[in-house]
């Protein structure tokens, strides 16, 4: 039913595509104008809808550059967040003083864990120059903006999924919203570095048809690596085989939960107990109640979650009280680490 759907829809993907090809050409020949900041810009995005790995890249890229001493920020549309506008999520210092209702989940877990100055804004160029103005920084990373070509940048860095490459053939490689492409792959002639994404996989070689857009110059690849599993409440660090064999519940609500999933498959996890919910779900009461509920009835060991899902997950610490919930911590290591940090402090 749904593979009809997306054929039915193609007709909107040919449009689609028509008008995003239109767009970034009036960008190309300077008819459409972007505008430069006060600070370094480096983007990261994606070319699909979801999954790539931006949150960790940004978490990885932010760390490399407080570690180089550059004074720095992070700026995001602040996906599926419940307020509107600019919105300062952390300050001049790197207090949090927004929560993750309101930053969205992906930029409340950058600010968590970088503490750095961060905000939300849905137009690019202006929540860039607020940040700077209120924050002074001088180095400005852009999540998830690819697309968002109206702010100029000084490096684009673009994330793709190893899985998707290897779709070849299927409807999602077509643009939206047949397929989950928002640009077509000979857009990453504008990127200045790209990063496959292999996640928890085993690295695999691009496809033959589409090796012409990956430039050797600027390809790395990388991949996930376990940092440990937390205790949602106090932070306590466990191993990841210390839930080898035990029955527990996974929650999750991340855009594509199958490399979550296949960790959990690699080490011994039981995951056929699940709740999986669409991609960056705001948690309410009713969701909370269904995981209790299946908790309780299938007599789990405990709640395993992901980091991005667990910063939700803890509004509810009251109603949760009695139920022990862990998430996976992860982080993005990039291979030849030393010759991707050369091309960022290039930009300096």
């Amino acid at each position: 039913m749904m593979t009809l759907l997306k054929i039915i829809l193609l007709p909107f993907s040919m449009i689609y595509s028509a008008i995003i090809s239109l767009r970034n050409l009036f960008f190309d020949k300077n008819v459409f104008k972007s505008t430069s900041v006060d600070a370094k810009v480096i983007s990261i995005g994606n070319l699909t809808v979801g999954g790539s790995g931006k949150t960790p890249a940004v978490l990885l890229l932010g760390n490399l550059l407080k570690s180089k001493n550059k004074n720095v920020g992070v700026l995001s549309r602040g996906y599926r967040r419940n307020s509107k506008g600019f919105l300062l999520v952390s300050d001049k210092e790197g207090e949090i003083i927004s929560d993750v209702n309101t930053a969205g989940d992906g930029l409340y877990l950058t600010a968590t864990e970088l503490r750095i100055p961060t905000a939300a804004c849905e137009n690019r160029v202006d929540g860039a120059k607020k940040l700077i103005n209120l924050t002074g920084i001088d180095t400005l990373v852009l999540d998830d903006a690819f697309q968002h070509r109206w702010i100029k940048r000084d490096l684009d860095i673009v994330m793709v999924d190893q899985r998707f490459l290897n779709k070849t053939g299927s409807l999602e490689h077509f643009p939206l919203p047949s397929g989950i492409m928002r640009e077509p792959f000979s857009s990453l002639d504008r990127a200045g570095l790209i990063i496959v994404n292999r996640k928890f996989s085993e690295k695999k070689t691009i496809p033959e048809k589409l090796k012409k857009y990956f430039d050797k110059n600027k390809l790395f690849y990388g991949h996930y690596t376990v940092k440990g599993i937390y205790d949602v409440k106090n932070h306590k660090k466990f191993e990841l085989e210390e839930f080898k064999g035990q029955r527990s519940l996974i929650v999750s609500g991340i855009a594509k939960p199958f490399s979550f999933l296949h960790l959990l498959e690699n080490n011994g996890i039981d995951f056929v107990n699940k709740l999986l919910f669409p991609d960056h779900k705001n948690y309410t009461l009713k969701e909370v109640e269904e995981i209790r509920k299946r908790f309780y009835s299938t007599n789990a060991f405990s709640v395993l979650t992901t980091q991005k899902d667990a910063v939700k997950l803890t509004e509810f610490s009251t109603e949760l009280d009695d139920i022990d919930i862990y998430y996976i911590r992860i982080e993005l290591e990039i291979e030849n680490q030393l010759e991707f940090e050369k091309r960022i402090e290039k930009l300096f």
